[in-house]
């Protein structure tokens, strides 16, 4: 029974994964954004990611075949209505996702919060309490057996 259920899933985990391009983007050579551009890919281009090196997918397109950053692609689809378990257990043995997809977001502040700010002056001398003395800083730096080097700022 294993090697009949191995059998039929071997064939499904060999396959690329199908993705979508989720903004224009270019279609690298090598996984490096300064390689030669192979095509230009338009928002929404259906690919098939074949492998992973770093933060680049090597993807088959109907333009030709390369690299995009792994940011740039969204895996797989939505789960199609009447998804059942067993086809949905078949997806992520083949690409390694149900198909769903989960987003976060963070909630930043508005512009009346940024109008209305001001300044915290308890929480601002509790962080300078947090900071180092020259002599702490260098004792730290002896344990550590650092030794001092100056830099030089550009000028503004």
């Amino acid at each position: 029974m294993r090697l009949l259920f191995l059998a039929v899933l071997f064939p499904l985990l060999g396959h690329a994964e199908p993705a979508t391009v989720i903004r224009a983007t270019e279609l690298k050579s090598e996984p490096a954004t300064d390689a030669s551009t192979v095509a230009q890919l338009p928002e929404n281009t259906a690919v098939e990611a074949l492998d992973r090196q770093g933060g680049w997918t090597r993807v088959k397109a109907p333009s030709g075949e390369g690299w995009v950053r792994m940011l740039s692609l969204r895996y797989g689809g939505p789960a199609r209505q009447g998804d059942t378990g067993v086809s949905q257990l078949f997806n992520v043995a083949r690409t390694g996702t149900s198909g769903t997809q989960v987003t976060t977001g963070v909630r930043g502040l508005d512009e009346e919060q940024l109008a209305n700010a001001r300044p915290n002056l308890a929480e601002l001398a509790r962080m300078k309490s947090f900071a180092a003395g020259r002599e702490a800083a260098a004792g730290f730096a002896a344990k550590g057996q650092l030794s001092p080097s100056k830099v030089e700022y550009p000028a503004p």
